[in-house]
């Protein structure tokens, strides 16, 4: 596990994440941990996440979810850069298809050549 702001994270957060046993449970959970905002912000990044791994562009994606370039931009980097948590999660809800890791997009990528 990496270090968060030189400090290593404390594990109960996601262990107790892992003991939520339905939708209702896991909504009721965020709704009492989290801000409005910070829910909000974190729904639009997923939804962002979700669109640009189904190949939709920037400019749709503003129009659709209301998010920031800046927003957009950074989950694209998370999707192509980050620990491929995204690509986990997306293998198990949107199906193999949809799921293209980044090492695989490099793959591809030599493969045109």
């Amino acid at each position: 596990m990496s270090k968060v702001f030189g400090k290593e994270p404390s594990m109960n957060l996601y262990k107790t994440i892992l003991e939520l046993k339905d939708l209702d449970e896991c909504y009721r959970f965020f709704q009492d941990l989290c801000t409005v905002s910070e829910l909000r912000a974190m729904e639009q990044r997923f939804d962002v996440a979700v669109l640009l791994q189904k190949g939709m562009i920037y400019n749709d994606i503003l129009e659709q979810t209301g998010a920031s370039s800046a927003t957009i931009s950074r989950v694209n980097r998370a999707l192509n850069y980050g620990v491929e948590g995204y690509h986990q999660v997306f293998a198990r809800t949107l199906g193999e298809e949809y799921v293209v890791s980044p090492t695989e997009k490099q793959k591809k990528g030599r493969q045109k050549k």
